[in-house]
């Protein structure tokens, strides 16, 4: 049986500046500039397309769990512990807001970092087995 959706296509984050974060994304992030006027951005990293949106002040991707932690919505993979550590060093180096490295009891380690508006993301130091398969 095949599955019914096949990708994420698109995620669209929440930014209150679209000139500015875009610029963030394409340093940070190495993320594609593929279209941008005032209102949104479109950039492609990590094998899809990100939308940023203008929004008001304070709206972010983030949602809080029914025990009141902050939680994030997307999870980046990256090819093992070296790959997960070095990303982390390269974030501090160019100054984005990332928490430490974890063992949350699972494979792989994981950070946070956060975007200009605060978006908060997840890294992972495991690659799917599919998209090993597929892509590597």
């Amino acid at each position: 049986m095949g599955e019914k959706l096949v990708r994420v296509g698109t995620t669209y984050i929440p930014v209150t500046d679209v000139e500015q974060s875009a610029e963030w994304y394409v340093k940070n992030l190495e993320a594609a500039l593929s279209y941008k006027d005032t209102d949104k951005a479109i950039l492609n990293f990590a094998n899809q397309s990100f939308f940023l949106v203008k929004s008001n002040e304070n709206e972010s991707a983030n949602f809080k769990d029914k025990y009141g932690n902050e939680r994030f919505s997307i999870t980046f993979e990256v090819d093992g512990l070296h790959a997960l550590a070095q990303l982390h060093k390269e974030f501090q180096q160019s100054g984005v807001e990332v928490g430490e490295i974890e063992d949350r009891g699972h494979a792989g380690r994981n950070f946070v970092f956060y975007d200009l508006d605060k978006n908060k993301f997840d890294v992972w130091s495991e690659l799917s087995p599919a998209f090993k398969e597929k892509f590597k």
